[in-house]
């Protein structure tokens, strides 16, 4: 098995922090392996909303997750504070692949790393549209 380079605080471009909560510990004491997803949902999404002027509840267009995954390198638990960082590996037309890593405060190695794959469609029919020009530049800002 080949080990996996280290994910540094120095590779993201963005930082979202979180603060993990009681009911993300497992019965093995800590945070659940599918409690990462949403974290790194959250970590995007902020950013969307406030950086690129997403309208989440009624904006003609949404971004919905196509492809995701993550590696996990150390345990984090509650009441770790948490920071996700963010940047763009691929920006499309219609689609953008983020890069995400979770790391504790103040850390500069990650805890887990991931990535996932936004393909951005037209809230009335579900169809791939080009990322609008607002969110487009938010997201040139994290490549």
């Amino acid at each position: 098995m080949t080990a996996q380079p280290k994910r540094l605080r120095s590779d993201y471009r963005h930082f979202q922090p979180i603060t993990t909560r009681w009911h993300d510990n497992d019965i093995y004491g800590h945070v659940n392996n599918v409690t990462y997803y949403g974290f790194f949902d959250t970590a995007v999404n902020t950013y969307l909303i406030q950086q690129g002027g997403l309208d989440i509840h009624g904006g003609e267009v949404v971004g919905f997750v196509v492809s995701s995954s993550c590696d996990y390198f150390a345990s984090i638990s509650f009441p770790d504070l948490i920071e996700v960082g963010v940047r763009v590996a691929q920006l499309g037309n219609s689609s953008v692949q983020y890069e995400l890593a979770i790391f504790r405060q103040g850390e500069h190695e990650a805890c887990a790393a991931g990535r996932f794959v936004h393909v951005f469609v037209r809230r009335a029919d579900n169809r791939p549209t080009p990322i609008p020009e607002r969110l487009r530049g938010a997201l040139e800002a994290l490549a």
